[in-house]
C-alpha cells in the first residue's frame, strides 16, 4: 500500500517538473524574433585621422568628422563589417617620397573591409598637386589595385584636357593614367595624332 502511495507522489512530482520545463522552454514570437533578427553593432568615432601604410611605407592619411564602424550580423556565418563616413571624408595620398601627390574629397564614403574597397558618393573630387582634377557623382576606390573607377559620368580636367566620360572611367590613384570607356570632350593633340 505504501509502495502504491509513493508511486502516486512520484507521478505527481514528475508531472509538475515536466510542466516547469515546458513553461521554461516556451518563448513568445517576440522573443524568437528578437533572438533571430539581424543585428547591427555600431562603434562611433569623431574627428578621425588615420594613416594607411603598405609594407611599412605611409601611403595615405584619411580624415573625417564622423566615422561609424558597423558589424552587421545576419547569421554567424555571414557577418559583414564596414566603416561608414556619413559626413564627408578627405584623403591625402603620398608618393614613394612620402610627399602628397593626390587629394580626395567626398561627402560620403563606405569602406568594405573584406573587399578592401571604398564606395564614394556625392561631389567626389580627386585632384593632383599639379592641378589635374577628376570629378564624378559616385565611384569606387580599389585599394588593392590602387584604382578609382565608375560606371557613371565623370569629368577630367588637366593641362590641355577637358574630357567628360559618358559611360564610365578608370584611373590610377595618382591620375597619371585616366581611361574613359566612351570619352566625350576636347583634348589637345600633337601633329602626329597623339595627345600632348
Amino acid at each position: 500500500m505504501s509502495n502504491h502511495r509513493g508511486y502516486k507522489y512520484f507521478n505527481a512530482a514528475a508531472f509538475l517538473i515536466g510542466c516547469c520545463f515546458v513553461c521554461g522552454c516556451e518563448n513568445s514570437q517576440a522573443d524568437i524574433d528578437r533572438l533571430t533578427k539581424k543585428v547591427a553593432e555600431r562603434e562611433e568615432a569623431i574627428d578621425v585621422s588615420t594613416l594607411m601604410s603598405t609594407a611599412g611605407q605611409m601611403k595615405a592619411n584619411l580624415k573625417a568628422p564622423l566615422m561609424y564602424r558597423v558589424l552587421h550580423t545576419e547569421d554567424r556565418a555571414n557577418d559583414t563589417m564596414y566603416v561608414e563616413f556619413p559626413k564627408s571624408l578627405h584623403v591625402d595620398f603620398y608618393n614613394d617620397s612620402t610627399r602628397i601627390e593626390t587629394k580626395l574629397d567626398a561627402k560620403y564614403g563606405k569602406y568594405y573591409e573584406t573587399l578592401n574597397k571604398v564606395y564614394l558618393r556625392d561631389s567626389v573630387v580627386i585632384m593632383t598637386i599639379q592641378g589635374d582634377t577628376l570629378r564624378c557623382h559616385d565611384m569606387w576606390w580599389d585599394q588593392n589595385r590602387g584604382l578609382f573607377y565608375t560606371d557613371t559620368v565623370a569629368t577630367y580636367v588637366g593641362p590641355g584636357n577637358n574630357i567628360r566620360g559618358g559611360k564610365g572611367m578608370e584611373a590610377t590613384q595618382d591620375l597619371k593614367t585616366v581611361t574613359f570607356k566612351q570619352p566625350l570632350g576636347n583634348m589637345q593633340v600633337k601633329a602626329n595624332g597623339f595627345a600632348e
